[in-house]
């Protein structure tokens, strides 16, 4: 493992020379990161990951070995992406194709997506939702969701620190509370 501006990076990564890597960041067995890449400060990048050209990776995001982010995709700070989940980045794949468009997918501030879920393009998981493993989401989902299944189905809210929300019955519509950490929020 290499030091280079303040990251680590193994010595069989293939890093860029014009990918933009943040400081703290720690790059690891076998990933690539293509040109025109941008990883924020503070990551992990974990073995076999593949960052495409123009992929945007926000600040202390934790990718899981076997992670392939394509161009298109955004992920905000704080986020948590499960060992081979997968995205897409094309609604019409065909090996044939010529002029195929990207079709973006957003994954907001502290969200988490468990191991082996996919995302298909052109939605946007919302801030603190999880994806539980295995998950297809082929819809939006909303700020604190928790979704599971193929399809992926809203199941409840998740808190901030992960564990499942529990509805307050105390006559105040659309408030949570965390049994774990005792967190109320308000959807």
């Amino acid at each position: 493992m290499s030091i280079w501006k303040d990251m680590k990076i193994h010595q069989s990564a293939e890093v860029a020379k014009d990918a933009n890597i943040g400081p703290g960041t720690s790059v690891w067995n076998n990933a690539q990161i293509r040109e025109g890449a941008r990883v924020g400060a503070g990551c992990n990048i974990g073995k076999d990951v593949y960052i495409d050209t123009g992929a945007v990776i926000g600040d202390r995001v934790k990718i899981q070995n076997g992670v392939s982010v394509y161009r298109g995709v955004t992920v905000q700070d704080d986020v948590f992406l499960g060992p081979h989940m997968t995205f897409t980045n094309d609604r019409y794949p065909r090996a044939f194709n010529t002029d195929w468009q990207i079709t973006g997918t957003l994954v907001k501030r502290g969200a988490s997506i468990g191991a082996n879920a996919t995302i298909v393009c052109g939605h946007t998981i919302g801030e603190y939702a999880m994806v539980a493993a295995g998950s297809v989401v082929t819809r939006d989902v909303p700020d604190y969701g928790l979704v599971m299944g193929n399809p992926a189905r809203l199941r409840g809210y998740a808190c901030r620190c992960g564990h499942k929300l529990t509805e307050n019955t105390d006559g105040v519509s659309g408030t949570y509370t965390c049994p774990q950490c005792g967190e109320t929020i308000s959807l």
